[in-house]
């Protein structure tokens, strides 16, 4: 039995190794570069607490962080058509919308909810720019129109945050015809005298 190769080298050995410390308990800050604890993050709400530099939220944490108490409830959104032009460039779209359906948790680029703020009734919206760079597709323009529409039946006022990239383009001029669509819904809120 040696004892420098069977007590002191591992004892010099487990000094210098690196220790494993999960990835997920500190974030970087975009812009001054400071780390940043998980959950001294997320209890100031995704912003830096040295720079004060706001980084990306989600729409739930947004939810959670909007509404009364974090309590919401969902409003269903109509489902467009899954590949209405079986479009296909490097991947196919389907392919695609699982990709980021499995890094967001989420459908879709958009979420619909409904809550209290201040006891107030309120309808908002919230675009996920992790998902596909919350490009505007098909879907999240009827989730804006069934978020306007659910506003003026509820008589609340709406709110929308938006986070988008742009239209979508493996819908194509599908997703271009969603910004008209999106301004009429708005207008309709406008109409029905309701904050937008």
């Amino acid at each position: 039995m040696n004892w420098i190769s069977n007590y002191v080298r591992p004892k010099i050995n487990s000094l210098f190794s690196r220790r494993e410390v999960p990835e997920n308990l500190w974030t970087k800050c975009d812009e001054c570069g400071t780390m940043l604890f998980h959950r001294e993050l997320s209890d100031n709400l995704n912003v830096c607490t040295n720079c004060n530099h706001h980084m990306q939220i989600t729409p739930r944490e947004r939810f959670k962080a909007l509404f009364d108490a974090g309590v919401f409830t969902e409003v269903k959104v109509p489902e467009p058509l899954a590949d209405p032009l079986q479009f296909r460039d490097q991947k196919k779209y389907p392919e695609r919308m699982k990709a980021a359906q499995k890094a967001t948790g989420e459908a879709e680029a958009m979420l619909v909810a409904e809550g209290e703020i201040g006891r107030t009734p309120i309808v908002a919206a919230a675009q996920d720019f992790s998902f596909m760079g919350g490009s505007m597709g098909m879907y999240v323009g009827n989730a804006i129109v069934a978020a306007a529409e659910r506003a003026v039946k509820l008589k609340r006022p709406l709110v929308l945050f938006s986070a988008a990239g742009g239209a979508r383009m493996q819908e194509g001029i599908l997703s271009l015809m969603q910004m008209p669509r999106t301004t009429v819904a708005v207008q309709m809120v406008k109409e029905a005298g309701l904050p937008y």
